[in-house]
């Protein structure tokens, strides 16, 4: 049963400098300024299209995400003026 009484709340910890700093680095993996400016692009694709794809990467040694990046930048690619 309650008693009506209002419980305080602490206020939030302050920041770890060091842990913020960790947290932020990732695995350590080289992290491109291309990585850091990314959106995020979903379709819709039969199961089978998707195993299909699934098993290319792999093959490839690729990402699904990696593989469709690169195909994707052989169709669209930047025009020069």
């Amino acid at each position: 049963m309650s008693s009506g009484k209002r419980v305080a709340i602490g206020g939030r910890p302050p920041a770890n400098p060091q842990a913020e700093a960790w947290v932020r680095q990732g695995d350590g993996a080289d992290i491109s300024k291309a990585d850091l400016y990314t959106a995020r692009l979903t379709i819709d694709v039969m199961p089978a299209l998707r195993a299909r794809i699934k098993v290319v990467a792999f093959t490839q040694g690729l990402t699904v995400a990696e593989m469709l990046r690169e195909l994707l930048e052989r169709e669209f690619p930047e025009k020069h003026p």
